[in-house]
């Protein structure tokens, strides 16, 4: 609810227009004459204050003056409520830097209308301000992965993808960087035989999408989303003068690739060595670390998707799923896949 301070020093007035103001749902707060009122604003900081000119102790003018000397006060919208019609008048007290001025008697309406439009105004100015401070002090307050994480999801275009929407093709100009905010996302690319093989998985809280900063490098794979996913995307270059400006991220940055780059490795030799059976538990204990929140939530994936990270045949997988199924080690119900055995799974060679 917005707090308005009416200062008046007719009684009738003052009370009349504090319950028309109420009724209209704001909170008021009243003075008598300029002197209190002062005080008043300095100690209530109002949304909006209205006031009269012509008040004993101190007039609107002289109210006006004194708030404006404090720089918390300055900033508070104010109305000028005044029998005074003279243009000179008025152009006093706007030089003086008033928002707006009501003429007495005014009508309910105008009135509302009056303080809504400069709250109105006031709350667009002051979110334009604090953009204008954010963007100056951004590369100062970004000091750790964390922070930047956070600069994303602030500042970055927040994108909605359907499942099985593609979020970037192999090819495709890279000029965008994501954080996943929610969901999965899968990275893949074609083999010579026009095969789909998964090559990265990405959920809430990775990045997605890094390539050269310091050539026009196209995405090197392609990327669709699992399910449904919300990313925050912010430009290549946007990112690259943070990082210019902010080493330790740089180097907190490259830490975290590095770690990507040794599971993917992982990967690959799991895909090259292991035995089909090691395979495709790895892989379900992979999609279940990075699509499931509890231990018993079942993994709701297609066979293909599992069988292209497990670098095996679909029917290779799907025959290992039900001895898997038989060892009692998980459990089928259509796409979905439960462990009951997860140790087990970790073991097999």
């Amino acid at each position: 609810m917005k707090t308005i301070l009416l200062i008046e020093d007719d009684r009738a007035l003052r009370e009349n227009t504090e319950e028309l103001l109420d009724l209209a749902g704001y909170a008021v707060k009243t003075a008598p004459n300029g002197k209190i009122g002062i005080t008043a604003a300095k100690v209530l900081l109002p949304d909006i204050i209205l006031c009269d000119i012509m008040m004993p102790e101190v007039d609107g003018y002289g109210v006006l003056k004194a708030l404006n000397e404090d720089e918390i006060t300055k900033q508070i919208p104010f109305i000028f409520l005044s029998a005074k019609t003279e243009h000179k008048e008025i152009r006093k007290g706007m030089d003086l830097g008033a928002d707006d001025y009501l003429t007495k008697p005014f009508e309910e309406e105008d009135l509302i209308s009056a303080i809504e439009s400069r709250l109105a105004k006031h709350e667009i100015l002051k979110q334009n301000a604090v953009a204008d401070h954010k963007q100056e002090t951004i590369e100062d307050d970004i000091l750790d992965l964390n922070e930047l994480k956070n600069f994303f999801d602030d500042n970055g275009d927040e994108l909605t993808f359907s499942q099985g929407d593609i979020i970037y093709k192999e090819g495709q100009a890279s000029n965008t960087i994501f954080l996943v905010l929610k969901g999965v996302v899968n990275c893949h690319s074609m083999d010579e035989d026009g095969k789909q093989l998964i090559t990265s998985l990405y959920r809430g809280d990775d990045f997605l999408g890094f390539t050269s900063f310091l050539k026009n490098v196209p995405y090197q794979e392609s990327a669709t989303a699992m399910e449904d996913v919300v990313l925050a995307g912010i430009s290549k270059e946007n990112l690259k003068e943070i990082l210019e400006k902010n080493h330790a991220i740089s180097l907190e940055l490259v830490e975290l690739l590095s770690g990507n780059i040794k599971e993917i490795k992982q990967q690959l030799l799991q895909m090259a060595y292991s035995s089909v059976r090691k395979k495709t538990a790895q892989t379900l204990l992979q999609f279940a670390d990075i699509m499931t929140t509890q231990a018993d939530e079942p993994i709701k994936i297609s066979r293909s998707d599992l069988a292209s990270v497990a670098g095996i045949a679909t029917e290779s997988l799907i025959r290992t799923l039900s001895g898997f199924k038989k060892e009692g080690l998980i459990e089928i119900e259509g796409r979905n896949i439960k462990i009951k055995e997860l140790k087990a799974l970790q073991y097999i060679t």
